[in-house]
């Protein structure tokens, strides 16, 4: 008797001529799963920002907690992301694709049951193991399905959809907050498990198993490796918080960085590398990343603690804050075609670098407006965060194209994997260390005075007049450390790409044979 698989492939044919493992009666299921599946990582990434202050004062957590909150999931979502794209090559797709998910959903009801930080942190980090395996999974089983002339249709619609439910995921969930109260949270968590239930239904019933492609070795070392050393790091920067262990932020940076250090020499010395350090070799490559370190730092900064002090501090509705999120969903969803074009023509180098620098520009706005301490949400902190939209359209499509290009086509997939992993991994260094900046901040210029709450922690009703104005002060003096620190590395991203990028130095066209250097 045949097997499901082989019964599949004998009696699809067609599917099995296109080079796929997918008739295409099929197809719509693995991109309406593709769909589902990526949109349970946007929409937790994007709403919880939103919901951080209300998780706070339902579960009463500091700073460093909330700080862990997010970057349990980051953590182990960046240093394993690489071994779970290997997963899918090794186990098939659709299985990798499946278990990923349903690690999600679970680990996603544990967190909305969650009855202190500590378990929801700890749970988060299992989140991040499902969506490692999961994030990647969901592009490379529409490329598996679709054959190559039907691809880059299936892969916009994915994007097109995806982009909309990052847009539209913050406002909703913060309407749906300043509705219901502070609670409500939980539900961020819970709605995964319906969307990621019928994504799972679609692709065990709908969706034909795939054949494993590689038989290669997961680095299951190296992800361990990587998974101490950023942990250790992050764990050091966030202690440096004045709420924090201050006396082991030092010892365990040292620590992160001789792990970081044993996984660099572990990976050079492995057959089957999780990350082909070689790579970096290659100038316009490592300079590509960089910028991306730089520029994903910066965002991921300001898009975590901007609601902190929106929402804790001015007190603005998480409904009115959540539409900060929308310009640059909507920028990114409308440009990144005109400009992949452009950068086609050009070269990714002045987009690139361009766009870096407007991100810089709205930064420092963020900076200024903070700094003086104008509270004027649509005329000054909303306009900005569109700004900061376009700059961002201006660098996504180009960036990628910078890393893929730099390498040769059988490294793609490879460089595509790196430059996802360290764009996450600037985002936990990010949100750890400017955490602790913002404390420090905050607290200097509060002097410790007793009665007034933390960075970031919505004040209790009756709070003096006088102590909730210095809380208000001080909120915007350690935002606006945050924006400034994060313009500077804008900036940093804009000349890295500028003399390591290919591409023309202006975008007008000039006459040569080749329009890279």
């Amino acid at each position: 008797m045949s097997s499901a698989n082989e019964t599949t492939t004998d009696s699809h044919p067609p599917a099995r001529a296109n080079g796929t493992f997918c008739p295409q009666t099929q197809r719509k299921f693995v991109l309406v799963a593709a769909i589902l599946a990526s949109a349970l990582g946007f929409i937790d990434g994007s709403i919880l920002a939103i919901a951080m202050p209300a998780l706070r004062v339902d579960l009463g957590a500091g700073l460093a907690q909330a700080q862990w909150i997010s970057n349990a999931y980051a953590l182990t979502l960046s240093a394993l992301i690489l071994a779970g794209g290997a997963a899918g090559d090794r186990f098939g797709l659709r299985r990798a694709f499946v278990t990923g998910i349903a690690l999600f959903i679970a680990a996603s009801l544990a967190c909305a049951l969650a009855p202190d930080p500590a378990v929801l942190i700890a749970f988060r980090a299992i989140q991040g193991i499902g969506a490692a395996i999961m994030v990647p999974g969901s592009l490379a089983i529409i490329a598996k399905a679709y054959p190559k002339k039907e691809r880059g249709r299936a892969i916009g619609i994915w994007a097109a959809a995806s982009a909309l439910t990052t847009a539209l995921g913050p406002v909703l969930g913060g309407f749906v907050l300043s509705t219901f109260g502070n609670g409500v949270w939980r539900a961020i968590f819970a709605i995964n498990l319906p969307l990621g239930l019928i994504s799972i239904y679609l692709l065990l019933a709908k969706v034909p198993a795939d054949k494993p492609t590689e038989k290669r070795s997961l680095d299951l070392g190296g992800a361990a490796l990587a998974t101490l050393a950023f942990g250790l790091l992050a764990y050091g920067l966030t202690a440096m918080n004045a709420e924090g262990a201050g006396l082991m932020s030092g010892p365990a940076i040292v620590a992160g960085v001789v792990l970081l250090f044993a996984f660099i020499f572990y990976e050079l010395r492995r057959r089957d590398p999780m990350i082909d350090l070689g790579l970096f070799r290659i100038r316009a490559f490592a300079g590509a990343n960089l910028a991306t370190f730089f520029l994903y730092f910066a965002l991921s900064a300001n898009l975590f603690y901007l609601p902190m002090l929106l929402i804790a501090g001015w007190r603005l509705s998480e409904a009115e804050v959540g539409f900060i999120f929308l310009p640059l969903s909507a920028s990114i969803a409308l440009l990144s075609g005109p400009v992949g074009q452009w950068s086609d023509r050009i070269g990714p180098r002045f987009p690139i670098a361009s766009g870096s620098m407007v991100v810089a520009i709205a930064f420092a706005g963020l900076a200024l407006l903070t700094h003086f301490g104008i509270h004027d949400f649509w005329i000054g902190t909303f306009p900005l965060m569109a700004l900061m939209g376009l700059g961002m359209a201006q660098v996504v499509s180009p960036l990628s194209t910078a890393v893929m290009t730099s390498v040769e086509d059988k490294d793609t997939g490879a460089a595509s994997g790196i430059n996802n992993a360290v764009s996450r991994v600037g985002g936990l260094i990010a949100v750890a260390a400017m955490g602790s900046l913002a404390a420090w901040v905050y607290a200097r210029m509060t002097g410790n005075a007793s009665g007034i709450p933390g960075f970031g922690e919505p004040p209790a009703s009756g709070l003096a007049a006088n102590l909730d104005a210095a809380r208000v002060a001080a909120s915007d003096s350690a935002f606006a450390a945050v924006a400034a620190i994060t313009t500077l590395l804008c900036v940093f991203s804009s000349l890295t790409a500028w003399f390591t990028v290919p591409g023309q130095a202006s975008p007008w066209p000039r006459q040569t044979n080749d329009s890279r250097d």
